[in-house]
């Protein structure tokens, strides 16, 4: 930032070296670039992610049905049973065996997860199944696949700016190496006796 405000003061100043002029361009490129690019990069990533996970929302709502199971005892819970749920929600759900319908008429009897913290024989709940009856996860709502939309633009957009200025230090970084390596030219060419009387330094 403080190449770019000096910019206009080093276009007249007889210290300016082109190197400096150079580098505030590229900081002002660089900075116009962020507030251009990124923005727009974050919506079109965003709008994409958006129609893709509505798209996912209508097709999981069309191919999913929500059922009622009744229980029919309650089972132990497996250590080795892995619920895709938080830890919080895995603790308010029971292990069970079930019946219920399918979506396609047909009857199941099978070990599931419900959403019953001390459920009983006869108790009734809801699960989420396939239009066979094979129990699935719940699909996807509107709201949280907007929300993953919008963190997926911003996302992008920080992306973005991170590249931009990820450049920008690459490119000064280069223009600073140059330089040193100039100035190493010019010390040889000095000598190692420069500035001493009768030298012509």
């Amino acid at each position: 930032m403080r190449a770019i405000g000096g910019l206009w003061r080093w276009r007249h100043n007889p210290l300016r070296r082109t190197s400096d002029l150079v580098e505030a361009w590229v900081a002002l490129a660089a900075l116009l670039l962020i507030l251009a690019a990124a923005p727009v990069v974050g919506s079109l990533v965003g709008r994409v992610a958006q129609h893709s996970l509505q798209q996912s929302v209508r097709d999981q709502r069309a191919a999913r049905h929500a059922v009622t199971a009744t229980v029919v005892r309650k089972l132990d819970r497996s250590p080795l049973d892995t619920d895709p749920e938080t830890s919080s929600a895995r603790d308010l759900r029971s292990r069970v065996l079930a019946d219920w319908t399918a979506p396609d008429g047909t009857a199941h009897h099978d070990v599931t997860l419900a959403a019953l913290k001390s459920p009983h024989h006869g108790d009734h709940f809801t699960i989420w199944t396939d239009t066979h009856g094979r129990p699935v996860a719940r699909p996807l709502d509107a709201a949280t696949a907007t929300t993953h939309a919008v963190l997926a633009g911003f996302g992008a957009a920080l992306l973005t700016a991170g590249t931009v200025e990820g450049t920008r230090r690459l490119i000064l970084w280069r223009m600073v190496l140059r330089r040193y390596a100039r100035w190493d030219q010019a010390w040889d060419r000095a000598g190692p006796d420069w500035g001493r009387t009768g030298t012509g330094s």
